[in-house]
């Protein structure tokens, strides 16, 4: 296993500054490379775990179940999915095949490259999982369903694997500088899914409303200046909509009112900057834009069931 713990620190373009303080809080811990090479029939248990898993079909096929799924999820060649941690599923070549552990499966591992199963068809998974700070990363983990599962074309199908294959080379043979080649690797990875998944227009909540050419502008305005003393009025004219069209808009694109979507940014970055240092309250309650301590406090404990202060003192 490749230990590391970073922050994500790439700048992906004007539509994806939105998520630039995510990335840069979700600390991945722990990151772990595999390629399954498997002929049917095969199938492998990844019981629960707090990490999440990732994987790419490079070549045949085979399905997906558990986690939520109502029904088996069929994956072909240059699909990716990536299941959220804590989710049990299973990977198999045909339903009904038995599924062992992953661990048992994983004991025949040798320099990265897993073979098991029988002796039919052969399927590839390039697949690798990562733990990372959960609560930094709550307001997009939160929007992505239990497997998130994207068709790639050819050509983002050919760029993933050879990030991943970049992974296995730096894993079977470490030299120098290989731990930080491998963060960077992981980091382009994850994004990458990500910014796939947002721009498709699939996603929930905020991460759905980057695709939407009205609210784009603003939430990138909102989150570049939290501490503006926005109003109702401000975010309608940033969007180009009269005040009671944007309301509508926003709660049915967002699924929540502008002022309240605000307001959770606000203590999302507050409880960050908790997280991050010594910062006196009322300093903290400014640079999120509260102009009293008083009205920050009970912000704050509306949301987060505990004033500020003792959100801090929990953390130590």
């Amino acid at each position: 296993m490749i230990e590391h713990t970073h922050s994500f620190t790439f700048r992906i373009g004007l539509r994806m500054d939105l998520l630039e303080d995510i990335f840069t809080a979700m600390r991945v811990e722990s990151a772990l490379y595999a390629r399954l090479e498997a002929r049917a029939p095969w199938g492998i248990d990844f019981a629960h775990q707090v990490s999440a898993r990732f994987g790419i079909v490079s070549h045949g096929r085979c399905l997906l179940t558990g986690a939520g799924l109502a029904e088996p999820l069929p994956l072909a060649a240059g699909e990716l999915f990536i299941v959220s941690g804590g989710q049990r599923f299973c990977l198999m070549d045909a339903p009904g095949t038995a599924t062992p552990p992953c661990e048992t499966v994983f004991a025949g591992r040798r320099d990265g490259v897993i073979r098991f199963g029988g002796d039919g068809e052969e399927t590839g998974i390039v697949s690798g999982r990562f733990v990372f700070d959960a609560a930094a990363g709550a307001p997009l983990t939160a929007l992505l369903p239990p497997v998130l599962h994207l068709r790639l074309d050819a050509e983002r199908a050919r760029l993933l694997q050879a990030v991943l294959e970049m992974i296995a080379r730096e894993n079977a043979a470490p030299t120098l500088g290989s731990p930080l080649v491998v963060q960077k690797l992981v980091d382009v990875l994850l994004i990458e899914a990500l910014r796939i998944h947002c721009l498709s227009g699939r996603g929930e909540g905020w991460l759905g409303a980057l695709a939407d050419r009205r609210l784009a502008p603003l939430l990138h305005a909102l989150h570049a200046d939290l501490a503006a003393p926005w109003t109702l009025e401000a975010m309608a004219a940033r969007a180009g909509m009269s005040r009671s069209a944007f309301a509508r808009h926003f709660r049915a694109r967002v699924g929540d009112t502008p002022l309240n979507h605000l307001t959770g940014w606000r203590i999302h970055r507050a409880q960050g900057l908790l997280r991050q240092g010594r910062l006196p309250l009322s300093e903290v309650a400014a640079r999120v834009g509260y102009d009293s301590d008083a009205a920050f406090q009970r912000a704050f404990k509306r949301l987060c069931g505990m004033p500020p202060g003792e959100y801090r003192r929990r953390l130590a």
